[in-house]
């Protein structure tokens, strides 16, 4: 009877650090895999306008640069430098260790990471909404949905913050940096499709269209937050079973990640900025 008292202790404790550790593993392959997008961004778009070297942004997609629309160029050049930044701060917003022994850096990131999450949310709506031979107009307004929830949670991050219910805001800045990443986490399960498959399968590289790319798009910019949504209900569960469940689709979705980020680095981002 001890022994069976003893064993219903132990696996809710084991079942708390199976997903503690779970969490922490996701967070790590998504901290390096946004620092890299980062990097890739300043070296690819940044250094770029710095040479002058202007049309090297449309190497990757075509009519980002259009000379002598210097308003169009003006819009892309904020959304990719936004894009670098908000891909530095985002995951460090909710680092505990940070917010614990640099309470005025988080609130200062913090506020910039708002503030630019409104701002990057308009400026993709501009740019997505643009004459394209990229794309079809359903693929425009998933992106669209992107920016709404990104709208979304940014007013619920400020609101909770305001009112200092620091468990909702912490919450709500979660699913704010998930909505926010939402183009990073594109790229990275189309490199994962790309890797399995070996080819483009369901959809048209050239016209970058295909029922595949719609699902995708869906996938990356709603499911997060439910996948959030989720991530919080477990860890305030007692219940073992649950915790569990949540750690192994934790860990399928981090093995995922992690090959899909080893493809972007390896086969997209370094051969574009050496080239």
């Amino acid at each position: 009877m001890d022994m069976s008292i003893h064993l219903q202790k132990y696996r809710p404790l084991r079942a708390s650090t199976i997903f503690r550790w779970t969490a922490v593993s996701w967070f790590v392959f998504f901290f390096l895999g946004q620092w890299f997008f980062a990097t890739y961004i300043f070296l690819r778009y940044w250094q770029s306008a710095f040479l002058g070297q202007f049309e090297r942004w449309n190497m990757a997609v075509p009519d980002l640069y259009i000379k002598g629309a210097p308003f169009r160029s003006s819009i892309f050049g904020l959304h990719v430098a936004l894009a670098a930044i908000i891909s530095l701060l985002g995951p460090l917003q909710i680092i505990p260790a940070l917010r614990r022994y640099a309470p005025a850096f988080h609130r200062i990131s913090g506020r910039i990471y708002v503030y630019f999450a409104f701002a990057i949310s308009l400026d993709g709506l501009v740019l997505i909404w643009r004459p394209s031979p990229i794309g079809t107009k359903l693929d425009h307004l998933i992106v669209s949905i992107n920016a709404l929830i990104i709208l979304f949670c940014a007013i619920f991050t400020i609101r909770t913050a305001i009112k200092r219910d620091i468990r909702a805001h912490n919450r709500w800045a979660v699913h704010l940096l998930l909505a926010m990443s939402g183009v990073w986490l594109f790229r990275v399960f189309l490199m994962l499709w790309l890797t399995i498959n070996g080819r483009p399968v369901g959809f048209d590289p050239e016209t970058f269209t295909g029922p595949f790319l719609t699902i995708l798009g869906l996938s990356v910019y709603v499911f997060p937050q439910v996948f959030v949504w989720g991530y919080f209900q477990s860890r305030r569960s007692q219940s073992a079973s649950l915790k569990l469940q949540f750690s192994l689709l934790l860990l399928l979705i981090t093995v995922g990640m992690a090959i899909g980020v080893y493809a972007a680095i390896t086969r997209m981002w370094l051969p574009r900025i050496t080239h």
